[in-house]
């Protein structure tokens, strides 16, 4: 009996263990703030995870600029059966789109942080 209920706290432990980067569940019709890196379980199983900060032409805090700017991030979803998919993600409409369809979510870039390892608030939708 003992040994039974060690197995099955194994399989528990292992189970939790297997999601990369402390990946935390991300409910739909959530956000979710991911630094560089960091990864988030979807719903449906499928894996969303930050993996660069592509470009950030925005003006410095406390610094009067001619132009709006933009920062472009990188995602990586991957679904539960396979096959993955990058999304990229700006802050500005103007030089490209903040949502992306994954799956049955869209993802939209809420917020950026600056400097050089920025923190992505990310909105999560569910479609149909």
């Amino acid at each position: 009996m003992i040994r039974i209920a060690r197995l099955l706290a194994l399989a528990l432990l292992s189970g939790c263990a297997a999601l990369p980067n402390g990946a935390a569940p991300a409910a739909d019709g959530s956000t979710v703030a991911l630094g560089l890196g960091q990864s988030t379980l979807l719903a449906d199983d499928s894996l969303l995870t930050y993996t660069r900060l592509v470009n950030d032409s925005r003006c410095a805090p406390d610094v009067q600029c001619v132009w709006e700017g933009d920062a472009e991030i990188a995602l990586q979803w991957r679904a539960a059966g396979g096959g993955s998919q990058e999304l990229r993600l700006h802050t500005s409409g103007k030089a490209g789109a903040a949502s992306a369809r994954a799956g049955h979510r869209t993802i939209t870039l809420t917020a950026l942080e600056r400097g050089i390892a920025p923190r992505a608030s990310l909105r999560i939708d569910r479609v149909d």
